[in-house]
């Protein structure tokens, strides 16, 4: 008779550094696929109006011109300063390229009523035919 003799099984063990290093591929993975909410590069208080309109209505984004409450003038999402003469240059510049172009005021409750008129005349001048202002929803009571 043969007695086979039974070789001890070893306990399964888990591999912590292979763990540790597909989690990190996901976490990667995961922040680079994450889209971020873009911030405006300039902070300035909405004024309330009750017939807002929720971002991302329109079909094309429009050309955003953003007047802070002392009346300095900012270009673009990126917040680009800009003079009303360098402003009506550039808005002509791209109205050449795009006959449907949009302008979008965002401008701060307090920023000087005569700069959003002065803005609003070059954008006539120039032919855009479509002024729009950014506002927010009043709160609800």
């Amino acid at each position: 008779m043969r007695f086979y003799v039974r070789k001890r099984r070893q306990v399964p063990s888990v591999i912590i550094v292979a763990l540790i290093d597909v989690l990190i591929v996901l976490l990667i993975f995961l922040m680079v696929t994450t889209t971020f909410k873009q911030q405006p590069a300039l902070k300035i208080s909405l004024p309330e109006s009750t017939q807002a309109q929720k971002p991302g209505a329109q079909e094309s984004p429009p050309l955003v011109l953003t007047i802070d409450p002392k009346g300095n003038l900012r270009l673009g999402a990126e917040g680009r300063p800009v003079t009303l003469e360098q402003f009506k240059a550039e808005l002509a510049a791209e109205f050449s390229k795009t006959p449907d172009l949009k302008l979008a005021i965002s401008g701060d409750e307090l920023a000087p009523w005569g700069r959003v008129v002065k803005v609003m005349d070059a954008a006539r001048a120039s032919g855009v035919k479509i002024v729009s202002a950014f506002t927010r929803e009043p709160p609800k009571p």
